[in-house]
């Protein structure tokens, strides 16, 4: 845990298509930004939607899914990332096409848009 995370990425996912069930991820890197005191899922969702929404993000949510789940392209920086509202936190998940710099403006915007909290970033490395 740092104050300043550099967002580096130690480990992207790899892609596999499985035969007639989509797409699937094994490994990968995995950012959970979770804030200072407890705060509803909802207010959570409520903060990301609205930052997504105030852009320069181009994104697509996924309803059907027992979590609040987009994904994401950073317009700016060109990365995508998959972002995922759970217990508390946001979690920015990398994908192939991620880079550590929408990451960080993501995380940045978060700062901006959520003034009130102070947020604490943990990377975790998923094994394949």
């Amino acid at each position: 845990m740092t104050s300043e995370p550099s967002f580096s990425i130690p480990r992207w996912p790899e892609r596999r298509f499985p035969h007639g069930s989509g797409v699937e991820y094994e490994g990968g890197t995995v950012f959970e930004l979770r804030p200072d005191a407890d705060v509803a899922t909802s207010t959570l969702t409520d903060t990301v939607a609205q930052l997504l929404a105030d852009g320069p993000y181009r994104f697509g949510d996924f309803h059907d899914l027992p979590m609040p789940v987009w994904l994401v392209r950073d317009e700016g920086t060109a990365d995508v990332f998959r972002v995922v509202v759970r217990d508390g936190t946001v979690r920015l998940h990398v994908l192939p096409a991620t880079e550590s710099a929408g990451l960080r403006r993501f995380y940045e915007r978060l700062r901006e848009t959520d003034v009130d909290r102070s947020w604490t970033v943990e990377r975790t490395i998923l094994d394949g």
